[in-house]
């Protein structure tokens, strides 16, 4: 079998159920994917911030092998790249004879750019030396005072912080940044039809991140009134830790119907995207490369979208965040078109992919595993039975960890209390069973699991002193001698 151009077409912050047909968000691009390729319903990030999941992405490795904690734009940058020896699928790429091609966002490091890592760059958004957040000395400009007035449709109001529109209406879909870059990708595959070396083209949008604001006929695509609000948007969270209730308390000046706004303006965001993504698949056809190019559709993780009444993502467990999209296409090379997979993937399961499709593969020890097989319609033998994820922060340190089987989810949370659900019973994540006697074997399963992955890949939550030593079951039990 050849080996295939790639085109790798990444979101950012989209929820896995906006991609589904029989959702009410209209992607028709996508529904298109899934009838001529293959739908992989149950992936994971590492963790639900762009720097670290993308890192897990380009490099098959969880941050504590990569050393990309949080955000490396951030004065509160844990690291600003990647380790030193940490190699990528572009490098191996490019060893094995492919082109590569960048158009749109990076924020892997602060440090280096697509270029250091084998890409050609056509058009980089948060490249390397990207600032985010206010200086101290912005801030010093900043008024004290804020002239009061009536809180606008949609804005969150926070005193000192300064407002922030949270959805909107705004511009032309031309003048969008996205639309730029994804310009930028189909130029670069207009330039690529003759040539004869095997190619991997990346175009990674901005959308459908927050802000929510995007240009008509997106922003009133969607009726607000027709829209339910999630099923679990009325969470208490009073059995969850307290910092998920100080992020709502944000997002609770928003009434019902501006929820319901916000998550019309959302699903017009993805639409918008949607047909951003439809103009590539188009170029493909035009241009006579459909055949025998991998299209991979993914986002680096989800969004929250008044899920337990938050938005965004970050300090937050649950599947609207850490569940992202995937679809492939790949006429000649996928076996037994429109099926779903639903084995748990992570999103370090990419880059082994993609190396195994070049005839190379990643050094070092990644977890990752080849998504081969399942194009193939094989299913790999002893497949994993849980995925795990490393949550050291966003732009302030909050530590946290999950291991998710296809039935439960246990949450460590070293500040505050576990969380431990019955995906199976309670699918949206409401009632949390963490100190329930009856589920104390789960949860000593469960963290068995936890600590066993956690020593294979050094992560950093072994410190045994009394006040960060907060797991109810220690390492030993899971790693200790058995003498």
């Amino acid at each position: 079998m050849n080996r295939p151009n790639i085109v790798i077409f990444m979101t950012d912050q989209q929820q896995a159920q906006v991609t589904y047909p029989d959702h009410p968000c209209r992607t028709p691009n996508l529904d298109r994917m899934a009838s001529e390729g293959i739908r992989f319903g149950n992936v994971f990030t590492t963790m639900t911030h762009c720097c670290p999941s993308r890192a897990s992405f380009m490099t098959g490795l969880y941050p504590s092998q990569h050393g990309v904690y949080n955000n490396v734009s951030g004065a509160a940058a844990l690291s600003r790249g990647l380790k030193a020896g940490v190699t990528t699928f572009s490098e191996q790429l490019q060893r094995a004879g492919y082109r590569l091609y960048y158009s749109g966002k990076w924020h892997v490091s602060d440090v280096e750019g697509p270029s250091d890592r084998g890409w050609e760059e056509d058009f980089v958004t948060a490249n390397k030396g990207s600032s985010t957040g206010r200086s101290i000395e912005e801030w010093k400009r900043m008024p004290k005072t804020e002239s009061p007035r009536e809180r606008k449709r949609g804005e969150l109001v926070r005193p000192g912080w300064g407002n922030r529109l949270l959805y909107g209406a705004k511009g032309k879909l031309e003048d969008t940044r996205d639309y730029k870059v994804v310009q930028s990708g189909i130029e670069r595959l207009r330039k690529l039809k003759a040539l004869t070396d095997p190619w991997c083209v990346y175009i990674g949008v901005t959308g459908p991140h927050d802000p929510f604001i995007v240009p008509e006929p997106y922003a009133s695509m969607y009726n607000p009134d027709e829209i339910e609000l999630p099923p679990n948007y009325a969470d208490s969270l009073l059995d969850k830790p307290g910092i998920y209730r100080r992020m709502r308390k944000t997002f609770d000046q928003l009434t019902p119907q501006e929820v319901r706004e916000c998550i019309a303006h959302y699903w017009g965001y993805c639409t918008m995207i949607d047909d951003l993504f439809g103009m590539v698949l188009d170029e493909l056809d035009r241009n006579g490369q459909t055949d025998n190019t991998l299209v991979v559709f993914l986002s680096d993780h989800g969004e929250s979208l008044g899920a337990h009444g938050l938005y965004c993502k970050g300090i937050s467990p649950y599947d609207e965040t850490y569940r992202v999209p995937c679809l492939m296409r790949w006429p000649a090379g996928i076996a037994n078109p429109g099926r779903e997979v639903k084995e748990l993937v992570s999103m370090m399961d990419f880059a082994p992919t993609f190396t195994e499709l070049a005839g190379t593969s990643l050094p070092g020890d990644s977890k990752g595993r080849s998504l081969v097989p399942w194009l193939r319609g094989e299913t790999p033998a002893e497949w994993r039975d849980a995925v795990f994820t490393q949550c050291n922060g966003v732009e302030i340190y909050y530590t946290q960890r999950i291991v998710r089987t296809e039935r439960y989810k246990l949450v460590y949370n070293p500040a505050d209390v576990d969380e431990l659900y019955d995906l199976q019973k309670d699918p949206y994540e409401m009632i949390n069973l963490a100190d329930r006697p009856e589920m104390e074997q789960v949860k000593h399963d469960l963290y068995v699991k936890m600590w066993r992955e956690a020593a294979d890949v050094g992560d950093i939550i072994f410190n045994q002193y009394f006040t960060v030593a907060a797991a109810p079951i220690g390492p030993a039990l899971a790693i200790g001698t058995d003498e």
